[in-house]
């Protein structure tokens, strides 16, 4: 296989490496070995996690479609800072326009790009199961968590200072309890500042910690606050990494914003990096 070009970006921390499928021609059964390999952090490029972008197949709608994939290698339905990373990136790769919409395992994800000013709007898919509530036992705690699914399952926390909570340890004991069994879930900790600013910290499930942002994280919690009566239906969510996300709830629809990062291009030698292709 010849060498390939792959683009590094980030959408407010959370890092992704984009391959350009129509070049790559990689078979979705390698994609998760190639996404193991290339996101590590010590050995390979590094990455929240990997996505192959190609033209949309016979059949399916939209300007395009992504493979994604965790840095575990898992595939992940959906993913709100990489499609925004996605489209704007779409744009340059000539496979969409400034407006678009590309397909997902989650479904259809339309897009609006200011390419000049590297800003991306999103409409996620509409938010799901959302429970409010439910009481989860954790080494002999009780926790009051909520849960809706903005794409991907997320559980969502309320702290009075999030930024002191133990994300790596309960973020984990969380995501694999039985009550998100068998898929586990995303886990947010959320503090609300005031009815238009949220603070908010993810574990992510497929990366197995936290990351410094998470884009279906940040509307999963605007969506639980706005449920709870806390929060106005515009809100910016402050992540991990100290940077702003907008979030917006529209007659039923889900809005996510924010500026994207191409940190650099470079060139891959799958025969190097993956052995045996």
């Amino acid at each position: 296989m010849k060498n390939l070009s792959f683009h590094k970006m980030h959408g407010c921390g959370n890092d992704f490496i984009f391959i350009d499928n129509r070049e790559a021609r990689v078979a979705i059964p390698d994609m998760s070995l190639w996404a193991v390999t290339l996101c590590s952090r010590k050995t390979g490029i590094g990455a929240d996690g990997l996505l192959f972008l190609e033209s949309t197949p016979a059949g399916r709608e939209g300007d395009f479609i992504w493979h994604f994939y965790n840095a575990d290698g898992s595939r992940a339905e959906m993913c709100g800072n990489a499609s925004r990373c996605a489209s704007w990136l779409a744009v340059e790769l000539g496979l969409a326009g400034p407006e678009q919409c590309f397909g997902t395992d989650a479904g259809l994800i339309h897009a609006s790009v200011d390419v000049a000013g590297r800003r991306s709007r999103v409409e996620l898919t509409h938010p799901t199961e959302l429970a409010l509530h439910i009481p989860v036992a954790v080494e002999g705690v009780t926790y009051d968590v909520n849960f809706v699914n903005t794409g991907v399952p997320h559980a969502v926390l309320l702290f009075p200072d999030c930024g002191k909570a133990d994300v790596e340890r309960l973020g984990r004991l969380i995501r694999y309890h039985e009550q998100f069994a068998p898929r586990g879930t995303n886990v947010n900790f959320v503090t609300v500042n005031d009815r238009t600013s949220l603070h908010v910290r993810t574990y992510e499930r497929g990366v197995e910690g936290e990351t410094l942002a998470c884009g279906t994280g940040a509307a999963a919690s605007v969506c639980v606050a706005r449920a709870l009566g806390l929060t106005d239906t515009r809100v910016g969510v402050t992540t991990s990494g100290g940077e702003l996300l907008g979030i917006e709830l529209k007659e039923g629809s889900v809005f996510l914003s924010g500026a994207v990062a191409r940190v650099f291009t470079g060139t891959l030698d799958p025969s190097l990096a993956l052995p045996g292709f």
